[in-house]
């Protein structure tokens, strides 16, 4: 079984130090063969918020954990017009990683990053050709019986949040076009802070096969109708338990889980597990 704990929209800037120690403590107690990070690291892609998320990711990686980021909207300097345009990820690479499309392996699951945040536009996200061919590449050389797992920050799916609706990604058709191609099973991201997980086919139904699993904020004080959270993600003979940590005011605490299975061509819930704290 790998255990993959996603994180999302850490906002260092805007974030609540209670959470930061209650997400170290966690990751800790939880074991995660990988933590992944889908973007927002910072709050307005100052120095000082890229060094605060340093130290956070210092803190995990001391721990003995794995970790695979991805860039956001908001690792991009807003105000900073000249570095926006000229140099936008330059603090995201020296503070956070080299790597904007970043791979790792476990064992019978692949975890590609794809950074969607673009200096042109000021909060949504868009994919490239280049970054297209990257995806049919890499998973062309992962074993078939791989679990393959796809992480952005923006959603590559139109999602409800509340009474708005989340744009998809740009260029979504040359992104559904590769993920198809290379079968890819999952993609994870964040940018709504909203929690969610669901088969692609009830979002786009060319698109079944795919489980689209979004990760609310984790320490952010910024939340849209529920309260700051993280997944985690347990894969094992081909089904995934997904299970939410919502923060109650005092720790996080993980609901019932929902447990799905590639069925038809779906993912399909087998059924909720009781998760205890």
């Amino acid at each position: 079984m790998a255990r993959i704990l996603h994180l999302s929209d850490l906002h260092f800037g805007a974030h609540d130090e209670r959470l930061v120690e209650a997400v170290v403590g966690e990751t800790d107690a939880l074991k995660p063969d990988l933590i992944v990070i889908s973007g927002d690291f910072t709050q307005r892609a100052t120095t000082e918020q890229f060094g605060e998320a340093c130290k956070f990711l210092e803190r995990l990686r001391d721990g003995g954990h794995e970790v695979l980021g991805v860039p956001g909207n908001h690792d991009v300097p807003l105000y900073d017009v000249m570095r926006r345009f000229l140099s936008p990820l330059a603090r995201y690479r020296r503070f956070i990683d080299d790597a904007l499309c970043p791979f790792i392996e476990l064992p019978a699951v692949a975890v590609l990053g794809v950074n969607t945040a673009r200096s042109f536009t000021f909060k949504d996200g868009r994919i490239n050709k280049d970054q297209v061919a990257l995806i049919r590449e890499t998973f062309a050389r992962t074993p078939s019986e791989t679990m393959r797992v796809i992480v952005t920050h923006h959603p590559l799916f139109a999602l409800k949040v509340g009474g708005e609706t989340e744009r998809a990604v740009g260029r979504q058709e040359l992104a559904l076009d590769a993920l198809e191609e290379s079968g890819v099973d999952m993609v994870l991201a964040g940018h709504a802070h909203h929690a969610s997980s669901q088969d692609a086919g009830d979002l786009v139904p060319r698109a079944g096969g795919i489980l689209v699993v979004q990760a609310g904020t984790a320490t952010s004080t910024r939340v849209r109708e529920q309260e700051q959270s993280f997944n985690t993600i347990d894969i094992a003979d081909g089904s995934a338990t997904i299970t939410v940590h919502g923060w109650d005011g005092e720790e996080f605490r993980a609901s019932d889980a929902l447990r799905y299975q590639l069925q038809d061509g779906r993912w399909r819930i087998l059924d909720s597990v009781e998760h205890a704290h």
